[in-house]
């Protein structure tokens, strides 16, 4: 498996796919799937996705091997690595910036079969991979992940995530207990509550799915399905095209519209094409703070509390938990304050002797003109302007902003990049605004940065593999299942009927094994219908044998009047299967 590409920060929700890990039961479930989403969305998904199955390796009969849809993706510019079920957002985005696909590689149970909240194979690999092929919406997905990487992502949003990520866990991991899923909806509802205002993450979350995830394209009236989420739901595949579902044109307004990813979608939104997708992708852009910066982009990261850079027009990237930003008299901002480990660095790399160890209590710099040149950014000013106003090394010196913040200390060095100041160091420096001391000499070294103004803000350090480990980046795994010695029973009957359908079994021996595989079924798994479908399968294909084909119906007919999900499943079961005219 490839990740020597990967920055290490990445390479550790990277995981082995182990495909043995996957039951007889998980490949009948995967195959139940593939058959009925083949069917219906050949008719009602986008006309690539069909040629999407195929080009990406991904066929009906068994669970892909990852390796083999990321060998395939590659004619198209990506490649796909496995993960365990949810990653941070923020790692999904960067993965996706680079050209890799995750697939979550474990695979939902028979009990989630029509829907699953947790990630899994079926719909990273059978929702997401088939669309990659059409390159204007893999374009949109490079482009959004792109945008995405600089999202500001709240504490609030990490918190979120966190909540969603154990209920979802939870609700498919057949080992967990009633008290502890009714534990985890109780602490979801008590995050999502707290919630204190809507973040560029959460924005770029709804965009994500109401197209990537929910997406409809086309004309309103008669739309076709492109998004991931309902690619890969059988139930939501057939209802999001119903009059229940309002169709609505795609516009900014979607960021508007939050959404329940326990919930079938009440609304959905229509794109007409690909491209527009990319439109309202770049209007969104433009609002965000890494576009506008400034005061306005400023306060977006410190209502975030969360890491996070503010690049200064010098080009120095300050990264940290920005506290405050204090304003002059025409509301431009004139010192900039971040608390606890600040990185600083140039270029998206950090600054040797300036990482996040070293500034580990926080960091604080004016920004602005100096009042003796009012019209010049100060990291532009020659050696000979320096030296016009007393700045050297081992100079007492005393600097006045335009917006009236005064620093006085001894110079200890300069440091210039492109022909840029990025930072003044001063021994003994003081620094005081309005009255207000913002810097004492007690604090140690003041190095200083310089720049006009702040034209960014962006989520996140700017040396991320420098900075080290931030909340957003936190990999955890989804535990392995355990199985009762009855779950392993029936695991191998499947395994028995899977191995009577490969190796062509027909005629009076297949309905010999049939008989004496529905004996055992009868005895110790009398409610699980999937296999008896499968089993009236290959009776009609393979056989003739009308007392046993009838057997089976009855047996099928009195599973779904107890459960009517059951009913429903069965019913499509037996339509592909030739059961039902």
């Amino acid at each position: 498996m490839e990740t020597d590409f990967l920055p290490s920060h990445l390479k550790k929700y990277i995981v082995e796919q182990h495909y043995e890990k996957y039951t007889p039961i998980d490949q009948a479930v995967w195959r139940f799937i593939l058959r009925q989403l083949r069917d219906y969305l050949s008719k009602h998904a986008h006309e690539c996705y069909v040629e999407g199955l195929q080009k990406t390796g991904i066929e009906i009969e068994r669970i892909p091997r990852i390796e083999d849809i990321s060998a395939k993706l590659k004619e198209f510019g990506w490649r796909a690595l496995p993960v365990s079920g949810f990653i941070p957002p923020a790692a999904f985005m960067e993965l996706q910036s680079l050209g890799v696909l995750p697939i979550a590689s474990d695979m939902r149970t028979l009990d989630h079969l029509l829907y699953t909240p947790a990630p899994d194979i079926v719909h990273e690999a059978a929702g997401h991979a088939p669309i990659l092929i059409h390159p204007e919406f893999a374009d949109y997905l490079r482009r959004y992940a792109q945008v995405a990487k600089k999202a500001i992502i709240s504490k609030e949003d990490l918190d979120l995530y966190e909540a969603i990520r154990e209920l979802s866990d939870l609700k498919e991991n057949p080992n967990s207990t009633a008290e502890q899923i009714t534990a985890a909806e109780k602490n979801l509802e008590k995050v999502s509550s707290q919630m204190s205002h809507v973040s560029e993450a959460t924005e770029l979350g709804r965009m994500n799915w109401w197209t990537a995830e929910y997406g409809l394209i086309g004309s309103l009236d008669k739309p076709r399905i492109f998004g991931a989420g309902l690619l890969s739901s059988v139930g939501e595949s057939k209802w999001c095209l119903s009059d229940k579902v309002k169709k609505i044109p795609l516009t900014l307004d979607c960021l508007k519209t939050s959404y329940d990813i326990t919930e079938p979608q009440p609304q959905l939104f229509v794109t007409p094409d690909f491209k527009t997708l990319v439109t309202v992708l770049d209007e969104m852009a433009s609002h965000m703070a890494f576009k506008v910066g400034g005061l306005a982009g400023l306060k977006k990261a410190i209502e975030a509390q969360s890491v996070n850079t503010a690049e200064l027009s010098s080009g120095l990237q300050i990264s940290g938990v920005i506290r405050d930003a204090l304003t002059d008299k025409s509301s431009q901002v004139a010192y900039l304050q971040v608390q606890g480990p600040t990185q600083l660095s140039f270029k998206d790399k950090e600054l040797p002797g300036h990482d996040k160890s070293y500034h580990s209590h926080g960091f604080g710099t004016p920004v602005g003109a100096l009042k003796q040149y009012p019209g010049k950014c100060p990291s532009r000013l020659t050696d000979t302007e320096w030296s016009a106003i007393g700045v050297a090394d081992g100079q007492n010196i005393r600097l006045e902003f335009a917006s009236g913040v005064i620093v006085t200390g001894k110079q200890r060095s300069r440091l210039v990049r492109d022909g840029k100041t990025l930072l003044l160091t001063l021994d003994g420096a003081k620094a005081e605004w309005n009255g207000k001391v913002l810097f004492d000499p007690s604090w140690g070294a003041f190095d200083m940065g310089l720049g006009m103004n702040v034209p960014s803000v962006f989520g996140g350090p700017a040396d991320r593999i420098a900075y080290g480990e931030t909340e957003d980046f936190v990999a955890k795994r989804v535990p392995a299942p355990r199985y009762s010695e009855q779950e392993l029973a029936l695991h191998k009957q499947y395994a028995t009927l899977r191995q009577l359908r490969e190796t062509k079994v027909s005629g009076a021996e297949l309905e010999k094994a049939l008989t004496t595989l529905l004996a055992t079924q009868d005895k110790e798994f009398a409610q699980d219908w999937l296999l008896r479908v499968e089993a009236l399968e290959l009776l009609k294909a393979r056989a003739s044998s009308s007392v046993l084909i009838a057997k089976i119906e009855k047996d099928l007919n009195t599973i779904g009047a107890k459960d009517e999900n059951a009913k429903n499943l069965i019913q499509d079961g037996l339509r592909l299967s030739g059961a039902l005219a």
